[in-house]
């Protein structure tokens, strides 16, 4: 028994901590195939393979006999619209101008720290002394950050309105997060993104069909199928999957605050695989910037799981994950 216990315990968070190296990772995986393909081709491809990954897991799973409404249905597809079309066009035209390094902290911290302030200005949620000093923190942190963009040597003002599209795809992923627990609430998880995915990969197809006839599509290198087939099979499918089962065992509070990892993750991978780096006021600005939102997320304390049935979050949490 207390093996049992020992075991149910670790295994939750073995499998988030995967979840957030495949996320992590994700971004200077994308930015490879970026240098290869136009954006738009780049997030198709890697949507694309990614709803049909997810259509493969809900097959698999056999959770294609639940019944959904259509209007369950629409109102999946429709969140897609904004939490994969929007946030990945705006990511994916990002990483044309700008490294994935800004990306993998730009996007992950700020996320928390607009939704944070969204609830805080419409009286959703206290206004704590801690909430207000880490979103303090994380906006100073921004600003230092921008400016640290526009003056690097690497990039330039390229660098700096690729960051601007990143801080675009955070407010997207906000504000998709703020809606999915009401959009969502009758469809569960894994089909909930798979609706998601295959109706915003739909709409990028659509904006990439320019582009697609320009590709040389012989002449890709054969990384550039390895990075596709990575992202799509392991930044979309098994990271969802995992990500289910660790949410399910620990909360989505605890499984959210794993998120932080993530700009780490990511500044490992874009250094080591892809040259790219900080300066020193951006790296600044970074570090300000995760403090002050992981306090801000966390208000000064970690939170406790919610009783069984009544965390509303854990219906909408895993949404998050479908565009990253």
């Amino acid at each position: 028994m207390r093996t049992r216990t020992k075991r149910g315990s670790s295994s939750p968070y073995l499998l988030l901590m995967i979840t957030m190296v495949l996320w992590g990772s994700a971004f200077s995986s994308s930015k490879s195939v970026v240098g290869e393909v136009p954006h738009t081709v780049a997030a198709l491809l890697r949507f694309g393979g990614g709803a049909v990954a997810l259509l493969a897991a809900v097959w698999l799973s056999g959770s294609r006999e639940t019944t959904v409404t259509a209007r369950d249905g629409w109102r999946a597809a429709t969140a897609g619209v904004l939490g994969v079309f929007a946030y990945n066009g705006a990511f994916f035209w990002g990483l044309s101008l700008a490294p994935s390094l800004d990306a993998g902290i730009l996007i992950p911290v700020m996320s928390p720290v607009l939704t944070s302030a969204f609830l805080l200005v419409t009286r959703r949620e206290r206004a704590s002394w801690a909430r207000i000093a880490g979103l303090g923190l994380g906006l100073a942190g921004a600003v230092v950050f921008f400016l640290g963009a526009g003056g690097s040597s690497q990039g330039g003002s390229t660098r700096l309105a690729g960051d601007a599209l990143f801080l675009l795809s955070a407010v997207c992923w906000a504000a998709y997060t703020l809606v999915g627990p009401r959009v969502l609430s009758g469809i569960e998880p894994l089909r909930a993104t798979t609706y998601a995915t295959c109706a915003g990969a739909v709409l990028l197809g659509v904006i990439a069909a320019p582009d697609v006839p320009e590709v040389r599509w012989s002449d890709l290198p054969a990384g550039v199928w390895l990075n596709v087939a990575y992202l799509a099979l392991g930044a979309a499918a098994v990271a969802n999957l995992f990500y289910y089962r660790g949410i399910g065992a620990v909360g989505p509070a605890r499984a959210s605050l794993m998120m932080f990892t993530v700009p780490v993750i990511n500044t490992l991978c874009s250094t080591l695989f892809l040259g790219e780096s900080f300066g020193v006021v951006q790296g600044a600005g970074a570090l300000v910037l995760v403090a002050g939102a992981v306090l801000a997320v966390t208000q000064g304390r970690l939170p406790r799981r919610g009783l069984p049935g009544r965390d509303d979050g854990a219906r909408s949490a895993p949404l998050g994950t479908a565009s990253r």
